[in-house]
């Protein structure tokens, strides 16, 4: 027996956020054997331009029966706001009836109007993350995320990730070995974790204010030396308790985990230039030995530094 995928569009849609994951469940099914039959989905049905102007065919959502999968594709300018009350209706009723329901990017946007990301983890594209967090403040937002699952609820971050969250469903339902053999076929890293850190998020962060990104810069330079919430609120010229709950509101995280990511970043690279000890890496980064740097490695690319070397050396 076949399933139907779902993937709902709307006027300026990113062509990746559904072009992407169409392609991975396109090749799956040929790898697997099995009959995926796949509906761009629109509130009205025709022809759906996107936001580069290449257009989609859309079936109307009316018409959507016995959805296995639904994923909402984000784009260009949207917000809550522009979220009709039909989409909120059909997404409603879609939730309570397909086995998982997905977002893409901004997508996540249309899934939180909808409350169901209420009380859940989610993500979305990094530079959304303050105003996502003012928007819907009932969302756990992990804004360092590739994906997050959350029970049958998955949410993506900025365009490209698509293709990870729909690499991880396809490893769920036909194992590891087809979801490898359909990123080879697409010529994509085989599937990065969805814990791994979105690229660059910290220091390119685009929040309204930027007040806190010259101190996310000063951090950077001083990774070897203790950086505790009592001196980056010293040197933000705050309070330590009222620069906490303004970083947090601003950036998405606590000020530990964002020297955290610092210091993961600048490690990594260096990581990957082979050519320095893994214990001088720990010390100068300010992870103080390799141990807790390993971990902390672990918990962003689910794997160790030396797994990350090894990867750069046969490169």
């Amino acid at each position: 027996m076949g399933r139907t995928i779902g993937i709902l569009i709307f006027p300026d849609f990113q062509l990746l956020d559904a072009a992407g994951p169409i392609s991975v469940f396109e090749v799956a099914s040929r790898f697997a054997g099995r009959r995926t039959t796949i509906k761009p989905l629109a509130l009205n049905a025709g022809l759906v331009r996107s936001s580069s102007g290449v257009e989609m065919m859309a079936q109307g959502v009316k018409d959507a029966r016995a959805l296995d999968i639904l994923i909402v594709a984000g784009g260009e300018g949207i917000s809550a706001a522009m979220v009709s009350e039909p989409t909120l209706t059909f997404l409603k009723t879609a939730a309570r009836r397909v086995r998982r329901i997905a977002s893409v990017c901004s997508g996540a946007y249309v899934l939180a109007s909808a409350g169901l990301l209420d009380g859940r983890r989610a993500t979305t594209h990094w530079g959304r993350t303050a105003d996502f967090l003012a928007a819907f403040p009932k969302v756990r937002l992990e804004p360092d995320r590739i994906f997050v699952k959350d029970d049958n609820v998955w949410t993506s971050a900025g365009i490209s990730a698509g293709i990870d969250l729909a690499l991880a469903m396809v490893a769920e339902d036909h194992g590891e070995e087809i979801a490898r053999e359909t990123a080879r076929q697409l010529v994509v890293y085989h599937r990065r974790s969805g814990g791994q850190s979105q690229f660059s998020m910290l220091l390119e962060l685009k929040a309204p204010t930027g007040r806190f990104k010259p101190l996310l810069s000063w951090a950077r330079e001083r990774l070897d030396q203790p950086l505790t919430v009592e001196r980056m609120a010293e040197q933000a010229h705050m309070s330590a308790r009222h620069f906490t709950r303004a970083f947090i509101a601003e950036i998405g995280m606590t000020p530990a985990k964002a020297i955290e990511k610092l210091r993961i970043e600048a490690a990594k690279s260096r990581v990957e230039d082979i050519g320095e000890p893994i214990e001088e890496i720990a010390r100068s980064t300010g992870f103080g030995d390799p141990e807790r740097m390993r971990r902390a490695f672990m918990r962003a690319f689910g794997q160790p530094p030396q797994s990350l070397r090894r990867v750069a050396r046969s490169a």
